[in-house]
């Protein structure tokens, strides 16, 4: 599965949807992870942690909302994410 994870866009969320951890520990189990660029930047976790963790860094959310299969996101998704989210 590709499991992504944008940059959360609410107001004053500084928080990201997956860890180098659990990034690390999804890509154990065979899945795909792929990381908006700098979503854990806010909070200390560099891209260079995630990529060493598995996970692809990517420039855009758009490009997660069209590659993903699922979503991981701390907060609900915002109307502009609404709109990018598929079945």
């Amino acid at each position: 599965m590709i499991i992504g994870a944008p940059k959360e866009i609410k107001n004053h969320e500084y928080r990201v949807g997956l860890t180098p951890a659990s990034v690390q520990e999804l890509v154990a189990q065979c899945h795909e992870v792929i990381i908006e660029n700098d979503a854990g930047a806010a909070i200390d976790f560099t891209n260079e942690e995630y990529i060493a963790a598995g996970a692809s860094i990517v420039a855009t959310p758009r490009e997660i909302f069209e590659r993903a299969e699922m979503i991981v996101k701390v907060k609900e998704p915002q109307p502009e994410e609404c709109n990018m989210l598929r079945e």
